[in-house]
């Protein structure tokens, strides 16, 4: 999801990389469950996370997309997200308690909060939102540790690929002008890499680079 922000009003002023030291350990947040309310349609899964959802609640994607996910045009592709419940607009993975269910195998925008991604040069960078987490003491943590993901540098470089192949690929549909061209495309995407199981048997990088390389030609996408 792109964003036009004035980097001086949401952040500290600074970008960080992986191995970087930045303030945004919320012990846990205690007591505290503001981030997982209020969010609308903003929690917008990437494969990963869907294949971790399915692999952790042991489940499938149309199961979790009938009652705790939802569809939503993202930049003119259509992705899933996360679906907010109740009056007070609760993550529907939120239990009585105010403690995420799936905390162990939560959505990559949940962990990495308080930080934000910004891409730029193919790439992207961290930065931390200073205003939207509630805990007003939060502790210094490295970049790596707080994502709280193995092989940190090769899912940064997937976000990455991710990214940019969505942000070509909205190019492709804003140049064509079929309208059903473009829900093919979203259909297309939709079913190769969230609704087509990955094989929790096999790592997930190897068999998603396999199918971004087969969206790319499909395309007429550089996927370097």
């Amino acid at each position: 999801m792109e964003r036009n922000i004035d980097m001086r009003e949401v952040s500290d002023g600074k970008l960080y990389d992986l191995e970087d030291m930045v303030r945004a350990d919320c012990a846990g947040c205690a007591g505290c469950s503001a981030c997982c309310k209020g969010m609308g349609s903003s929690i917008v899964l990437d494969p990963l996370d869907m294949h971790r959802l399915v692999s952790g609640t042991k489940t499938d994607a149309k199961t979790l997309l009938a009652t705790v996910l939802e569809f939503n045009v993202v930049d003119g592709v259509i992705l899933p997200n996360l679906k907010m419940k109740g009056s007070d607009e609760s993550c529907s993975f939120l239990d009585a308690e105010g403690r995420c269910r799936i905390h162990s195998f939560r959505p990559g925008i949940c962990r990495i909060f308080p930080l934000g991604r910004l891409y730029e040069n193919g790439s992207f960078r961290y930065f931390l939102q200073v205003h939207e987490c509630k805990k007003e003491s939060r502790a210094k943590v490295k970049v790596k540790k707080w994502i709280d993901t193995p092989e940190a540098a090769r899912y940064d470089a997937y976000i990455s690929k991710w990214h940019y192949f969505l942000k070509e690929l909205c190019r492709v549909i804003k140049e064509g002008s079929d309208e059903q061209a473009a829900k093919n495309a979203s259909m297309y995407v939709l079913t190769i890499f969230y609704l087509t199981p990955f094989d929790p048997n096999r790592e997930f990088y190897g068999q998603f680079e396999a199918r971004l390389q087969a969206a790319c030609n499909g395309f007429g996408i550089s996927n370097s």
